[in-house]
């Protein structure tokens, strides 16, 4: 019983910090693209 009850605590972690790190990585990719939207922007106006 031990050993199950390990095992899903180890699995609940394993998901936890894997949500935590896309949720992260999310939100990098969403700044970078925002940075090339308002890069984009300007150049237009400048045009």
């Amino acid at each position: 019983m031990r050993k199950l009850f390990a095992l899903f605590a180890l699995a609940g972690m394993l998901v936890i910090t894997g949500c935590n790190t896309i949720s992260g990585a999310g939100k990098d990719i969403e700044r970078g693209g925002e940075k090339v939207q308002g890069a984009a922007e300007n150049t237009k106006q400048k045009m």
